[in-house]
């Protein structure tokens, strides 16, 4: 948890590194809480009987849709410091609009180990301390 609300202080950092640590349970977290908001939005319609026509589930949506934009720029920003922790520039980001095959390399790069070392980025992210999981 202390990873995810890491990168949510951070949001507004597009410099530094961030190691996959810090990405994937900052992903992790994000993919729970998105499911949580979709599960207690369709929860709270089919209760409060909101939205007949699709049995709640409209509120569920509307859930996730507004958490999904507000940690839009904390995903984006873990994304480009993670980037930088392979040696890449944020421009990589754009490979993502590739259909098919821009999602996958980009999962790769997210996957691959982090240059070891300072890069022109700024010093490796495992040699400082992080906070404990």
């Amino acid at each position: 948890m202390n990873w995810y609300l890491k990168a949510l202080k951070n949001f507004a950092t597009l410099d530094g590194r961030a190691r996959r640590l810090e990405y994937w349970m900052f992903t992790l977290f994000d993919v729970i809480f998105t499911i949580l908001s979709f599960v207690v939005g369709a929860v709270l319609g089919r209760v409060l009987n909101l939205d007949e026509a699709m049995g709640g589930i409209g509120l569920g949506l509307g859930l996730c849709l507004l958490y999904l934009l507000v940690v839009l720029m904390p995903k984006l920003s873990v994304t480009v410091r993670r980037l930088h922790d392979t040696d890449r520039s944020a421009l990589w980001l754009l490979v993502f609009l590739i259909p098919g095959i821009g999602p996958l390399v980009l999962f790769i790069m997210m996957i691959l180990e982090g240059t070891a070392g300072p890069n022109q980025y700024g010093p490796d992210p495992k040699a400082t301390a992080e906070p404990a999981v």
